[in-house]
């Protein structure tokens, strides 16, 4: 019987959960909303999230590209990002990469746009070493920060 009762609870705690998360999901502020329209007229299958306390994230799809799109409650853009192909970087951005890191592979590229400008990011490895680089439009590193999985050994450098 205590099983049967530990199931039934655990059933409801899940189910619980789960209707939480759907509730909240779709339930971006209308300012929100309102800015995303205006921004991406044009986008297809938007799902929202809760990011964090003050911000929202979209994700669409748009010329049959993959994007995410941040905004505060207030409806202020903050990011636009999606993944590129390394063929759609700029050579003066690959080149800034190459020569501040060499020998290592390219996993993913993005582009992020944001009010201050265009950043290229990167996830890179060399062996067991991952990082993650921004660079900005004029080929200076603006971030680099390890993704070890515990996070421990993060490091962020900016203005070298």
């Amino acid at each position: 019987m205590k099983k049967a009762l530990i199931g039934i609870g655990l059933v409801f705690v899940a189910v619980a959960a789960l209707a939480f998360t759907t509730a909240t999901k779709d339930k971006a502020p209308e300012a929100v909303k309102d800015a995303f329209a205006k921004k991406f007229p044009t986008a297809k299958k938007v799902d929202w999230e809760k990011e964090n306390d003050k911000e929202w994230e979209a994700e669409f799809k748009m010329n049959k590209i993959e994007y995410s799109a941040n905004f505060l409650e207030d409806g202020t853009w903050q990011e636009t990002e999606h993944e590129l192909e390394i063929s759609e970087v700029p050579q003066n951005v690959l080149n800034a990469l190459k020569s501040n890191f060499p020998n290592y592979e390219i996993e993913e590229a993005e582009m992020a746009e944001t009010p201050a400008g265009i950043l290229y990011e990167f996830e890179i490895e060399k062996g067991k070493e991952e990082l993650e680089i921004a660079i900005d439009a004029n080929g200076k590193v603006v971030k680099k920060q390890s993704s070890k999985e515990d996070g421990d050994d993060d490091e962020d450098e900016g203005d070298d």
